[in-house]
């Protein structure tokens, strides 16, 4: 046995103990064992013998496997963004390696907390929630499987977990599937809430004025602000920015931070650049498999790089988000899109200049929310001097910010009116 991996022989060890204590109570057919021989599984540590973690910088599954059924708790604790989970005293058989952090996580600890308690502390660098947390039974009950779904979400939603939850009474009940965070687009008891995302942001600059040499992300976040202002002004709306200041943001945070918040819309906000400089004009765009166009398609395909500008690769969506429930829901979200682009197409008519064919379509990852009706809205290229000039005037960017606001409203008058 000198060659066994310590884990091994803390399970059969372990195993073994239990085993002689039930054949003694057995044999003896007594209630109580002598102290001397009494080793009970309800008294023993969990072991926690075996781990592993999925994920990408939006999302991220944690699972343990235990011996026994685990009783678990979930704090969430400020600065740094920290997810607890509280156990009963709990002996960690895991490889370093099986349990190192990654995707939202830049660091995870777990140990003997106090005398019978013990504690898994899943570090962030943004704010986290949990979306999913239960207990699975593997088959024949010979151990246990916890596991843990995390995401990203706004300071808004963190603050708001902090506040609610109650260290005696903050466990993520296991029995119900409950999701807490990524609420379907559509709050009845609560305001029309709109993400407003304004396209690229630190090491990513996206495209450059040829004039002025403006780069896009600045004018993304400043028209940004103004079309939160603007919206913000509406009845019954909350609009919020994705990013509030000169960050980078990769598309599959951009989409759950709009989940997160249980938006009813996302508007990612973009002024792209093109070899040919008398093109002008503004372009809405919603989500397709197939590109309307080549220019469509050439645009999709450079907003899509925009992670790979900070090393992050891409990451399929795991396979239980392929389901076809979901697939129902994109669809029914893809009509919602589309009526939103028409409203805006019509709104700009006369009063903002557009491109040919204004309403475009290709596969844009920043509009792939399967519950969130979503828009990529080109207010113009940077390529083109007068649109540049357009684009970087506060005044302009007021204006259209307000006929935005005002399709918007239009927008939210038909889908109430037809029942959505």
């Amino acid at each position: 046995m000198n060659g066994l991996p310590v884990v091994e022989l803390r399970l059969l060890t372990e195993y073994f103990l239990r085993a002689v204590t039930v054949a003694i109570a057995a044999v003896l057919s007594i209630a109580i064992v002598t102290p001397a021989l009494a080793v009970s599984a309800s008294a023993a540590p969990l072991l926690a013998f075996s781990a592993r973690i999925a994920g990408d910088d939006a999302r991220t599954r944690l699972i343990i496997d235990f011996d026994r059924k685990p009783e678990f708790k979930v704090h969430y604790v400020a600065n740094p963004y920290r997810v607890l989970i509280d156990l009963p005293e709990t002996d960690f058989g895991i490889k370093a390696e099986d349990l190192e952090a990654r995707g939202i996580f830049s660091e995870i600890r777990y140990g003997t907390m106090a005398a019978g308690r013990s504690r898994i502390v899943l570090t962030a660098s943004r704010p986290v929630g949990v979306v999913l947390a239960e207990v699975q039974e593997e088959q024949g009950a010979t151990s246990y499987r916890l596991v843990i779904d995390a995401a990203i979400v706004t300071d808004q939603v963190f603050q708001g977990q902090m506040e609610k939850q109650s260290w005696q009474e903050a466990s993520v009940p296991a029995s119900t599937g409950q999701t807490p965070v990524m609420l379907p687009g559509s709050r009845a008891d609560g305001p029309f809430v709109i993400a407003v995302d304004a396209g690229h942001g630190g090491i990513d600059n996206g495209a450059r004025g040829g004039v002025t040499k403006t780069e896009e992300k600045h004018v993304t976040l400043a028209f940004a602000q103004q079309l939160a202002d603007a919206l913000n002004k509406l009845p019954d709306t909350r609009a919020f920015l994705t990013r509030q200041k000169d960050e980078f943001l990769s598309l599959s945070q951009r989409v759950q931070l709009a989940r997160s918040e249980g938006a009813n819309l996302l508007i990612s906000i973009h002024a792209d650049t093109l070899k040919q400089k008398d093109t002008r004009g503004a372009t809405v765009y919603t989500i397709s498999d197939k590109a309307s166009d080549s220019l469509a398609a050439s645009l999709a395909e450079r907003e899509n790089l925009s992670d790979q500008i900070a090393g992050i690769s891409f990451v399929d969506e795991p396979a239980e988000v392929a389901d076809i429930l979901l697939d129902l829901t994109r669809r029914e979200t893809q009509a919602f899109s589309i009526n939103l682009a028409q409203s805006i197409v019509s709104t700009f008519k006369n009063e903002v200049m557009l491109i040919n064919n204004p309403h475009r379509h290709a596969g844009f990852r920043v509009l792939t929310a399967p519950d969130v009706p979503s828009i990529l809205l080109e207010l113009g290229f940077m390529s083109n001097k007068d649109d540049e000039q357009l684009l970087i005037d506060p005044a302009w960017q007021k204006k259209v910010a307000g006929l935005v606001a005002k399709a918007v409203e239009q927008y939210r008058s038909t889908v109430v009116a037809n029942g959505g």
